[in-house]
């Protein structure tokens, strides 16, 4: 017997994988923006167009939170803000 169900492994690193590219596609989007800010509506129709599929929106909802968890966004009300250690990096990467 199996303690989950077979694939869940490969499933789980596919998820994990586009986590980790939606979430520095976002990241990399707000920096360059930055001055500008957007609410995380404007934000999704940047990144994925007007009528995104569930999935996408779901990702693009899912890394500007767990970006904000890091401490690298801040989701303030409707708007999506670079933290100030996000942006410190981000003019040192580039430098």
């Amino acid at each position: 017997m199996h303690d989950k169900p077979i694939g869940a492994g490969r499933d789980r690193a596919t998820t994990a994988a586009e986590d980790t590219r939606d979430q520095a596609a976002v990241l990399r989007h707000v920096l360059d923006l930055h001055p500008e800010t957007l609410t995380l509506d404007e934000l999704m129709r940047e990144m994925v167009g007007v009528s995104p599929s569930g999935s996408e929106e779901d990702g693009i909802r899912r890394a500007v939170r767990d970006l904000a968890a890091a401490g690298l966004l801040h989701h303030e009300g409707r708007r999506v803000i670079p933290t100030r250690a996000a942006l410190v990096f981000h003019n040192l990467h580039e430098a």
